[in-house]
């Protein structure tokens, strides 16, 4: 996976950004540098200007590749969607038996995340952190309806169809696939959330990973 993942660019909505990071090295800094700044200090105390401090350019160089921080936030997010989503269909592609397709896509889709050296500018582990943390954020406003109309959050969309597609090839009598498979996707923030600040809260622990419980909450609900 790691060499064919390589080449791998993650098409992102251009209505996100006003020019792609991906174009330039500046751009690419940007990246690199916002997700290591909003996981140290939150996405509340991240401002283009502590951005442009950072990485030493001014704060209107950021301004020509985002409209504002929120744009950067849905930037980051898509990104990791789109990353996730390659690993899911990397991993599942090649499964005949839609028991084991399934289960190793919830395995992707709710594990602890490993760095991926394919991409040197964006440091998976921190942005995942970040989504954990972050990702409500990009969506619970009043701009979502109109956001969601622009295919903001198709990325994240297509990836819940694609875990619904392989819920419904398991059991195609099973009522609720979609539910189901948005309430993995974003169940898995959440335990992850909740292992790390509120462990009283969840079985998940060193032993008992969020990929456990969530196999089990999904065979038990299809079989």
């Amino acid at each position: 996976m790691k060499y064919l993942l390589q080449d791998l660019k993650v098409n992102i909505n251009d209505k996100i950004y006003i020019k792609d990071p991906e174009s330039s090295d500046l751009g690419k800094r940007i990246i690199e540098h916002s997700i290591l700044m909003i996981h140290e200090i939150g996405f509340e105390g991240f401002t283009f200007k502590k951005l442009g401090d950072k990485i030493g350019s001014n704060e209107s160089s950021i301004y020509r590749y985002f409209e504002n921080k929120h744009k950067l936030l849905l930037y980051l997010t898509s990104w990791y969607w789109g990353w996730l989503e390659y690993q899911l269909v990397f991993a599942t592609n090649s499964i005949p038996n839609s028991e084991e397709k399934l289960r190793r896509a919830i395995e992707i889709i709710t594990q602890t995340v490993q760095q991926d050296s394919s991409f040197s500018h964006i440091n998976e582990v921190l942005l995942n952190k970040i989504v954990i943390n972050e990702y409500s954020k990009s969506y619970l406003t009043k701009e979502v309806d109109r956001e969601n109309k622009e295919g903001y959050f198709l990325i994240y969309k297509r990836l819940v169809n694609r875990l619904k597609d392989m819920i419904h090839e398991f059991n195609k009598k099973y009522k609720y696939p979609s539910s189901l498979a948005s309430t993995v996707i974003e169940g898995a923030l959440h335990q992850h959330f909740l292992q790390e600040h509120f462990a009283t809260l969840t079985d998940c622990s060193e032993k008992v990973t969020p990929s456990n419980y969530f196999v089990d909450l999904v065979f038990k609900s299809l079989k």
